[in-house]
């Protein structure tokens, strides 16, 4: 019979410098999918509320126009990354994919690594808070070693060195950056439109206020999001950790991996050809 513990006690076995791949599957697949996935989902919709990336996504219309698909676009080839690593066929064609979607824009260097930091930082202090444990060293250090590779396929320099350094970059860049705007905002409205539909039907009418309860205070007002009444955010962060808890004092480990059956996605109920992820361009595909 599986231990609570096994996996962490294989993960501390491993070597993260050549194993990050494996331990960052591990976390994703096996010990905290569901806080991992919604950690991930925080962090794109952090991204995306950056002045300067805001204005790129409202200009192409791709996450006010057609949420659903862009959505489903975007992890779609994340988790090919993860789930096939840079070096097998559909990793690699992913990553490509990637850069043939992010080529025609003007986007710098520093908000490209503000994207990784929050792909870094914002699921790690999920699990921090609200996992049914926290993250260990071995597991940081691997979500930063993923994530440094990514960028430097991705031809991002000047990635800080370590996980607590790409921290401290992160948290002042997002202070100096993350500031209220109008594109941001358009994104949210659309994006949560989504997440409401994710809300238990006995909680409905707390949806809005959940989901503006699950954004720290920096998000809320880059989103212009209305700061929710107490009582909820209290509640939601009990409920969290109450979770937690549970999970931890009487959970199982998963015994059948996340994305076993294959990655799947509402935009593509028949499948789906990496090469016609992402938007047209010019009406041809990029």
């Amino acid at each position: 019979m599986r231990g609570r513990y096994d996996n962490l006690t294989r993960t501390r076995a491993l070597d993260p410098e050549h194993d990050y791949l494996v331990i960052y599957q591990t976390m994703l697949r096996h010990e905290f999918p569901w806080d991992m996935k919604l950690g991930l989902n925080l962090a794109f919709n952090r991204s995306f509320s950056i002045p300067a990336i805001a204005t790129v996504h409202t200009a192409t219309g791709e996450l006010t126009e057609r949420t659903q698909k862009r959505i489903d676009d975007t992890g779609l080839l994340m988790y090919e990354m993860v789930l096939n690593g840079f070096d097998q066929p559909r990793g690699r064609e992913a990553l490509r994919r990637v850069n043939q979607i992010h080529r025609p824009y003007d986007i710098s260097n520093d908000d490209f690594r503000y994207v990784l930091g929050c792909l870094v930082v914002t699921p790690t202090r999920w699990l921090q808070g609200y996992g049914w444990r926290p993250p260990c060293c071995h597991e940081r250090h691997a979500t930063y070693l993923f994530y440094r590779e990514l960028g430097r396929r991705m031809r991002i320099t000047d990635i800080p060195g370590s996980y607590d350094e790409f921290e401290t970059w992160f948290d002042a860049y997002d202070a100096a950056h993350l500031q209220p705007n109008d594109d941001a905002a358009a994104i949210e409205r659309a994006t949560r439109m989504l997440m409401l539909t994710r809300i238990p039907r006995m909680l409905a009418p707390l949806g809005n206020a959940l989901v503006s309860a699950l954004y720290d205070a920096p998000l809320r007002s880059a989103t212009r999001v209305d700061t929710p009444a107490w009582p909820v955010r209290a509640g939601l962060h009990l409920a969290l950790r109450t979770r937690s808890r549970l999970q931890r004092w009487f959970g199982a480990p998963r015994t059948t991996a996340l994305f076993a059956d294959g990655i799947k996605a509402k935009s593509y109920p028949d499948g789906y050809e990496i090469s016609q992820l992402g938007p047209h361009q010019d009406g041809v595909r990029e």
